[in-house]
């Protein structure tokens, strides 16, 4: 296991190498599509549509990038449309992470290309879709398992996050809470390998500072640290609704009589009417996450932040074309936090919060209510804004936030889309009741054991004396001493015709120890289909049988009992005595 471990790692390692190179090429042909489309420029610099002249023409431009994805989508690939989160967990579930390979080419650049032409999106979406394909590819060509190539999809996709932003703890997090499924050696190391890599190349490739680098904010008050907790609640209830509706417009574009190629066009018409009225709606927007934590922006552009890049964002992504949700969401919460913000200073001017802090609590609240991704949601916030005093405030709104959110929503904006699809993604990480029960306990007596020197007749004809009955298809077989031996069909003895063969043991001997778990257990059943199984103890000396009944019977009750209501006092009768006795002495 220690070693295939060390070997999933440096393909990770390797993998993120990779990923980092086509983070920093993905950022830089958005630059240049996004300079050629709105400056008529062929230049690499970064830079936004906000400051286009083209005047009414600048509807045109997502229109025509738009066809182009659709385009893409229609003779390239399907998949290249989405999120990209949720489509990785959607192969992770049903496509054993199997990920087509031309998504390696196509993903980023469809995605370049509705970004710089003005789609609402950021870059981290695409780059997310892309190491997982990266990913996946290698898993499928080296020799792995389904299981370790989940981790390697995993571990590109994550590296891609921590490429982007330089955040490699919160794309840990982001693997463990939306795409591994699990928290295992064999999962972590891989994943923290990549994204520790990933992180190196986003220092290497572009800045040592958080992305996000914001003014220092305060220490926090008690009063403020409520506030900002019962503001995390309202963006939780935003974040739910917001995630429902863009499966709303998702299922608008799906009653349209035409084909779903043309969709994205049609979605990039709002785009490009909102973009005129409002520029800074456009393009990759981590700019105007920046300003918002700023605190500063003027009041007309943090309510155009908030509504009108929500209406473009969802318009566009419910449309079906290459896109993302971290940056848009960051950036409408971010925007709604600042609100909210201004809005409680106004009323309650003691309430000693101010509006930098806001906004930040309101981007990370916005996606931990929107993604369920509560932990990655804080991590993050503190990874790209380098503000330790915003620890408290993000814990309590984030928290708000996703308490509400979990109310008013069964699924999350990450996994809506596969539960539409009959999908269930694991919601809760909780222990395999299977490793938690020893085989001692579900082990049993055999009411027959047979001698290695008996007969087929005297083998039989013990097994009919047994008044008690025995219904399995295969006895143990001992030496003298008790030593295993192997197994009996059953079948074998009832067939004999009355003639004394020597007893002819299964080729196939497998047992368990008494300190196993009957995980073991059902791993031995399914490789070798036996109805029972030996229990040895440390001298492999039988000691029992442990049967496939027995195994559901104690997984059942596990069940049960974790979902038992108990109480500390209950049956505890000494301890109500002294409690009524204490409640009659507060009386007098």
């Amino acid at each position: 296991m220690s070693r295939r471990v060390l070997y999933l790692s440096m393909q990770a390692g390797i993998n993120a190498l990779a990923i980092g190179l086509v983070a920093k090429g993905l950022v830089m042909l958005i630059s240049l599509i996004t300079n050629l489309s709105f400056y008529g420029q062929f230049s690499f610099e970064e830079g936004g549509p906000a400051g286009n002249h083209l005047g009414w023409i600048v509807i045109l431009v997502p229109i025509i990038g738009s066809l182009i994805v659709g385009v893409m989508a229609r003779f390239g690939s399907k998949a290249i449309r989405g999120h990209g989160i949720p489509e990785a967990m959607e192969n992770i579930i049903l496509n054993e992470s199997k990920i087509p390979p031309v998504i390696t080419l196509l993903k980023p650049l469809s995605a370049a290309i509705s970004i710089g032409t003005g789609g609402p999106f950021g870059a981290e979406g695409p780059i997310i879709a892309t190491g997982g394909a990266i990913g996946s590819f290698t898993g499928q060509v080296i020799h792995i398992s389904s299981a370790e190539r989940k981790v390697l999809l995993a571990a590109g996709a994550c590296a891609g996050m921590a490429a982007i932003f330089g955040s490699p703890l919160a794309a840990i997090l982001l693997a463990i809470e939306l795409l591994l499924f699990e928290f295992s050696p064999r999962a972590v190391i891989p994943v923290a390998m990549g994204c520790i890599v990933g992180a190196g190349m986003h220092i290497a490739l572009f800045d040592s500072h958080p992305v996000f680098a914001m003014p220092d904010i305060p220490a926090v008050s008690d009063i403020a640290l409520l506030t900002y907790v019962l503001m995390g609640a309202v963006v939780g209830v935003v974040a739910a609704y917001v995630s429902r509706s863009v499966y709303f417009v998702e299922d608008m574009f799906e009653k349209l009589p035409i084909h779903w190629m043309w969709w994205p066009a049609l979605g990039a018409v709002a785009v490009g009417v909102i973009g005129y009225f409002a520029p800074h709606t456009m393009g990759v927007g981590y700019d105007n996450i920046k300003n918002l934590l700023t605190g500063n922006l003027p009041l007309a552009l943090v309510i155009s932040l908030c509504v009108l890049k929500y209406l473009s964002w969802v318009i566009s992504l419910g449309s079906g074309t290459s896109g993302g949700t971290l940056a848009p969401l960051f950036t409408i919460g971010g925007a709604l936090g600042a609100l909210l913000g201004i809005g409680v200073l106004k009323l309650f001017p003691g309430s000693d919060i101010n509006i930098a802090t806001a906004a930040l609590i309101g981007m990370a609240a916005m996606f931990a209510g929107a993604s369920r991704a509560l932990l990655t949601a804080i991590v993050f916030s503190l990874e790209t804004t380098g503000q330790t005093h915003g620890l408290l405030p993000l814990i309590g709104a984030c928290t708000a936030a996703y308490f509400v959110s979990f109310f008013l929503m069964k699924g999350s904006i990450m996994t809506e889309k596969i539960r539409r699809r009959g999908v269930t993604a694991p919601d809760e990480y909780t222990p395999d009741i299977l490793q938690l029960i020893n085989v001692s306990v579900v082990a049993s007596i055999p009411s027959v054991i047979l001698r290695n020197n008996m007969t087929l007749v005297q083998a039989s004809t013990l097994l009919q004396q047994q008044t008690k009955g025995y219904y399995y298809q295969y006895l143990l077989v001992t030496d003298e001493e008790g030593y295993f031996k192997g197994y009996i069909n059953r079948a074998g003895l009832l067939a004999h015709n009355g003639k004394d063969i020597p007893a002819s043991l299964e080729t196939a001997t497998p047992y368990v120890y008494a300190s196993d778990d009957i995980n073991i257990v059902t791993e031995l059943f399914d490789s070798y289909a036996p109805d029972v199984l030996a229990v040895l103890d440390a001298d492999k000396k039988v000691i029992g049988m442990v049967t496939a009944d027995a195994v559901l019977r104690a997984y059942g009750e596990r069940r049960k009992a974790d979902g038992r209501y108990h109480s500390a006092f209950y049956g505890n009768t000494r301890l109500l005595r002294l409690m009524a006795r204490g409640k009659r002495l507060l009386v007098r």
